[in-house]
C-alpha cells in the first residue's frame, strides 16, 4: 500500500499499536535510557513508571489518574555562569535537553525546534523584562496570542509535530481552557500534520477577544466547542475522556493543557532566562509573584528553584477565587463555587496542576497522594497536617487580590507610572506589594522582585478601561481578529456529547481524502459503513 494512505493512518488510529515499529523504537529508547541515565517519568499516583519523554507528552494525564513528573530533578548550579549570556531559544535547548536524551530528539533536532518556536515572538528578547516603579514586569505576552502560554505552546506543537513525523500515528488534541490556552493551543497546532484539536471553552466566560482569537481560526484540524458550564466542568470532561483508557488510545489522546508536563518544562526557561537578564553575573537573588489559577506558571518556577535557580519568593496571587490561598494559609485545599471575575484565565476552583506539588508535600508517597486525591475527588475538601503546612510554607507565599484590589492597582500603575496592566498581571502586583512589608524585598541587596505579566493587556480591553478609565491599544494582531469569521459549535456540559463529537470529525477528517491503494479503499469503505451502521 501506498505510506501516505490516509485510510492505512487511520486504521493505525484507531487500532492498537503493540508490535508496530514506533512500539519497538519505544521499547529500544527505554532501554538506552536506561543504560544512559536520563530522566524518566512517573505518575504522582503510583500507577505508572519508567516512562521515557516521548511517552509522557503524549501520555498527558496518567493511566491512574495522576500527573506525570520527572523522576529526578537535576541540578543546574555549576552551570549557571555559563549560561547567563545564552539567548532564548539556546537556553530552552539547554533546559529541554535536561528532560530530554539524544536517543528521543538529537541534539541538533531538538536546537533547531526551539528556534523555531520563538521564531515569530515579536520582541528580541522573547520575555523582555521591564521596570515599572520599584519590581519589574517579565512581559510573556509578545508571542502570536498575546499570552504567557504561547512560550510553551508554540514548542510543544513544534514537539508533536516532530514525533508524529516519524511514525504513522495521528494525534487527537484535547483541552480545556479559561480563555488564554486555547488561542495559544490553537496557533501552535494550526495545520499541523496528523493533528485534531479540540478546545472547549465555557460559553460567556471568556473575553471576546479570546473568544474571537480561537474560533476565527479556520484550518481543517481546528475545532472550538462553547460548552455551556464553567471552566471547570471544561476540565472535567477533559480528564474524565483521558480517563476512559479505550477512548484514549482509539483516539490517540493528548493534552495541551499543563496536565502536559513538556508545558511545565518550557515555561521553566523564562524564570532563568529573566533571572540572567538583571543578574549577569549570577550574584544576586530574584522573587517572582505568579498570577495563578491552575498552576503551572507557577509550578515551572518551583523546579526552576529546584533546579538551583537563587529564588528567594515565590508568591502564589490568586484573583477571589482563592482556594490556592487558603491552602497555603490554612493547609485546606477546599472546591467552592467559582464566581466570575474581570480576570476571567484565573476563574478556576481546582487547580489541575497542584497535584505535581501536593506529591513532593506528601513526602512522595504516591499512595497516600492517590488516597488524599481520590478523598477529595468525592468530597471536594483535601488537608493536610501543621507539618506537611509549615514545608508548603517554605516554598510559597500567597495573597489575594479581590476585584477592587484588582481595579484599584490598575488605576494606580497607569497615573504613577504610565504602565498599563492587565487584570491577571494586576493581580501579581497586589499581592507583591500586599506582602512587601512582611517579606521586605525592597530592601534586599541585590534583589529584585519580578511580577509575571501573564497577557497584554488588550486581550481584557472592558476591564483595564473600567479600571483605568482609558482603552488599551490594541496590537495589529488582535485588531485583525475582531471582525474575522468564526466557526464553533455550542454544547451542553456533557460528557458523552463531547465524545460523540470528537468521534464524528475524527472519523470524517481521518476517512476524507481518498487514494489509488486498494487495502485502504478497503479500509475506508470498512469504516464509513461501521460510522454508518
Amino acid at each position: 500500500p501506498c505510506p501516505g494512505c490516509p485510510w492505512l493512518k487511520a486504521d493505525r488510529l484507531f487500532g492498537p499499536e503493540a508490535g508496530t515499529p514506533r512500539a519497538g523504537r519505544l521499547i529500544a529508547m527505554a532501554e538506552a535510557a536506561k543504560t544512559t541515565g536520563n530522566i524518566r517519568y512517573k505518575s504522582t499516583r503510583g500507577g505508572s513508571s519508567g516512562m521515557t519523554f516521548e511517552e509522557a507528552v503524549f501520555e498527558g494525564l496518567a493511566p491512574d489518574g495522576g500527573l506525570l513528573i520527572p523522576d529526578s530533578v537535576p541540578d543546574v548550579s555549576a552551570n549557571l555562569k555559563a549560561w547567563a549570556s545564552l539567548s532564548f531559544s539556546e537556553l530552552a535547548f539547554e533546559v529541554a535537553s535536561l528532560y530530554c536524551g539524544t536517543e528521543e530528539v538529537p541534539a541538533h533536532d531538538l536546537r533547531e525546534l526551539m528556534r523555531r518556536s520563538y521564531e515569530t515572538f515579536t520582541h528580541a528578547d522573547i520575555v523582555p523584562l521591564v521596570k515599572v516603579g520599584d519590581l519589574y514586569i517579565m512581559e510573556l505576552f509578545h508571542g502570536p496570542t498575546f499570552a504567557f502560554k504561547d512560550v510553551a505552546l508554540q514548542a510543544l506543537g513544534n514537539l508533536y509535530e516532530y514525533f508524529l513525523r516519524r511514525s504513522s500515528r495521528r494525534l487527537t488534541v484535547l483541552g480545556a481552557t479559561s480563555g488564554d490556552t486555547g488561542s495559544a493551543a490553537i496557533y501552535g497546532l494550526r495545520g499541523k500534520e496528523n493533528v485534531e484539536c479540540f478546545i472547549l471553552f465555557p460559553e460567556g466566560r471568556v473575553s471576546m477577544i479570546q473568544q474571537q482569537q480561537m474560533t476565527s481560526v479556520l484550518d481543517d484540524n481546528v475545532h472550538c466547542i462553547a460548552v455551556q458550564g464553567t471552566f471547570d466542568d471544561c476540565q472535567d470532561i477533559v480528564k474524565a475522556l483521558f480517563g476512559e483508557l479505550d477512548f484514549k488510545k482509539q483516539y490517540g489522546l493528548g493534552a495541551v493543557n499543563s496536565i502536559n508536563w513538556a508545558r511545565i518544562m518550557f515555561q521553566i526557561t523564562y524564570y532563568f532566562y529573566t533571572y540572567f537578564r538583571q543578574f549577569p553575573q549570577c550574584d544576586g537573588t530574584m522573587s517572582f509573584s505568579v498570577p495563578t489559577g491552575n498552576f503551572g506558571d507557577i509550578l515551572a518556577g518551583y523546579y526552576a528553584k529546584r533546579m538551583g535557580l537563587p529564588v528567594k519568593n515565590l508568591i502564589v496571587a490568586t484573583n477571589s477565587n482563592d482556594i490556592l490561598h487558603r491552602f497555603f494559609v490554612h493547609g485546606k485545599y477546599d472546591k467552592y463555587p467559582v464566581q466570575q471575575t474581570c480576570s476571567p484565565s484565573m476563574d478556576i476552583g481546582i487547580s489541575s496542576n497542584f497535584e505535581r506539588y501536593l506529591y513532593y508535600v506528601f513526602n512522595s508517597d504516591a499512595a497516600k497522594l492517590s488516597e488524599a486525591m481520590n478523598g477529595f475527588k468525592s468530597s471536594g475538601k483535601l488537608h493536610v497536617d501543621s507539618k506537611q503546612l509549615q514545608s508548603a510554607k517554605q516554598d510559597f507565599e500567597s495573597a489575594c487580590a479581590s476585584e477592587k484590589q484588582q481595579m484599584e492597582t490598575m488605576k494606580e500603575y497607569q497615573e504613577k507610572h504610565g504602565y498599563t496592566l492587565d487584570p491577571h498581571t494586576a493581580c501579581g502586583v497586589s499581592a507583591a506589594n500586599q506582602l512587601r512589608h512582611q517579606l521586605k524585598w525592597e530592601g534586599i541587596e541585590k534583589h529584585t522582585m519580578v511580577v509575571l505579566g501573564t497577557a497584554h493587556p488588550a486581550k481584557f480591553s472592558e476591564a483595564v478601561e473600567k479600571g483605568t478609565g482609558r482603552q488599551p491599544e490594541l496590537p495589529p494582531g488582535l485588531l485583525s481578529v475582531q471582525k474575522a469569521p468564526t466557526r464553533f459549535e455550542v454544547l451542553p456540559n456533557s460528557t458523552q456529547e463531547i465524545r460523540n463529537t470528537i468521534e464524528k470529525i475524527t472519523a470524517s477528517r481521518a476517512l476524507a481524502a481518498p487514494c489509488s491503494c486498494f487495502n485502504g479503499l478497503q479500509r475506508w469503505l470498512s469504516g464509513r459503513l461501521r460510522w454508518l451502521f
